[in-house]
C-alpha cells in the first residue's frame, strides 16, 4: 500500500506542477519540527564551544597575569639598578648583576592567628621551593618561606613581628634592619640615629646584606619620623610596598648563597 501511495505521489508530482508547490508549503510547515529536532544537538555543540573557549580564555588569563607578575618583578630592581650605577660607575671592574631565577605562585591560605603573619602558597619542595626562599610581588617584598611541605609552603610576611629584613636607603645607600610591627603593611627602623640623612618619602630596597634576600628589590617607603628630645634614636615608621592583605599572585625567587640545607627564615632572633 505503501509502494502504491508513493508511486501515485510520485507520478502526480511529475504531471502536475500544482503537487510540488504543495510540497514546499508542507516542508515549510514541518520546519519548526525539524528546528525542534535538532534544537538539543545545536545546544550541546555550542555549549561544548562555550566550555572550550572559556577554558582556553581562562589558560591565557593566567599565561598573562603570570606574565605581568614577571614584568613588574624586573621592573622593580630599576631605580636600584640607577642609584647603584651612580655610585659605582668609575668601578671598572664591578662584577655584573645576575638574573635571579623564580617560580609563580598562588595563595591558598591564610593564618587567622591575629598576632601571626602567614599565608600558605601552592609551591612545595617538588616545585623546587626551599626554607628561606624570598618570596616577592608585583610591588615589592613580601617576605620569605619558613616552613616547606611536598606541594605547599608556609609565607611569613615581612609585617610579622618575628621577621626582620635587612634595607638600604636608596637615594644615599644608608643601611638600616627593618622590623615587622604586628600591623599589616608597617613595618618599623630601629637604632636610627638622629642625624641620619632620612627623609620621609625615602625608598627602602633590600641590601642583600644577610645572605637572604636579593639586592635591589624594593621593601618600604618611609612613612613617619619622630624624634623625643633625650632619646638617642629616633622613631622611623614605613609602609610596604607590598599588597600583604591583597597579592594573590607571588614570585618565589630562587635567590641561595648558601645551600638549601643552609637556609633558615631571617627572624628578629638571628639579628639579620
Amino acid at each position: 500500500m505503501a509502494l502504491l501511495l508513493g508511486a501515485a505521489l510520485m507520478t502526480a508530482e511529475y504531471r502536475f506542477s500544482e503537487v510540488a508547490y504543495a510540497r514546499s508549503w508542507m516542508a515549510l510547515l514541518v520546519t519548526p519540527l525539524q528546528w525542534a529536532a535538532d534544537a538539543p544537538g545545536r545546544t550541546w555543540g555550542w555549549a561544548v564551544d562555550s566550555l572550550a573557549n572559556r577554558n582556553l580564555l581562562l589558560e591565557e588569563n593566567r599565561e598573562l597575569k603570570s606574565q605581568a607578575l614577571v614584568l613588574a618583578e624586573r621592573s622593580q630592581t630599576m631605580s636600584a639598578v640607577v642609584a647603584e650605577n651612580v655610585r659605582l660607575r668609575e668601578l671598572l671592574n664591578a662584577t655584573e648583576r645576575t638574573e635571579v631565577d623564580y617560580l609563580t605562585g598562588e595563595l591558598i591560605g591564610v593564618n587567622y592567628d591575629p598576632f601571626s603573619h602567614q599565608v600558605i602558597i601552592n609551591q612545595g619542595r617538588q616545585d623546587g621551593a626551599f626554607i628561606g626562599m624570598p618570596v616577592v610581588d608585583a610591588s615589592g617584598v613580601m617576605g620569605q618561606l619558613i616552613s616547606v611541605s611536598p606541594y605547599t609552603s608556609r609565607l611569613l610576611l615581612i609585617s610579622d613581628t618575628n621577621h626582620a629584613i635587612p634595607v638600604q636607603v636608596n637615594r644615599n645607600g644608608l643601611r638600616f634592619v627593618a622590623q615587622g610591627t604586628g600591623q599589616v603593611n608597617l613595618l618599623r627602623l630601629d637604632h636610627v640615629p638622629e642625624t641620619a640623612d632620612l627623609r620621609e618619602g625615602d625608598l627602602l630596597m633590600t641590601s642583600g646584606l644577610g645572605g637572604r634576600f636579593p639586592f635591589g628589590y624594593p621593601v618600604a617607603r618611609v612613612s613617619s619620623i619622630s624624634h623625643q628630645r633625650g632619646e638617642p634614636f629616633m622613631d622611623v615608621e614605613a609602609q610596604s610596598l607590598a599588597q600583604l592583605n591583597r597579592s594573590r599572585y607571588v614570585l618565589l625567587l630562587d635567590y641561595q648563597q648558601s645551600s638549601p640545607e643552609q637556609q633558615a627564615p631571617v627572624t628578629l632572633e638571628e639579628g639579620n
